[in-house]
């Protein structure tokens, strides 16, 4: 999955809108929106703050992990990305 579909998944699976997830962290809706349609990516350290906030690595985020924290093996990573495009 990327990015934009984890943080998606993640703000539902909580129940939350795109503005009040942003209202919580601190960024505009519109960014939040950015961010999961794939627009634009976070940066550094607002990637920090969404795993803080959902209690998950960051490496989870990027797709380098599974939610288990079990790393994803780099052939699989580009297996999975080259079957979405």
């Amino acid at each position: 999955m990327e990015l934009g579909e984890i943080l998606k998944e993640l703000r539902n699976n909580k129940g939350l809108t795109q503005a009040s997830l942003a209202e919580q962290i601190g960024f505009s809706k519109s960014i939040i929106g950015f961010w999961e349609s794939g627009k634009h990516e976070p940066t550094a350290s607002a990637l920090v703050e969404i795993a803080s906030f959902f209690d998950v690595s960051t490496d989870y985020l990027v797709g380098l992990e599974n939610e288990d924290g079990s790393k994803i093996p780099c052939s699989l990573r580009s297996f999975t990305k080259n079957r979405q495009k």
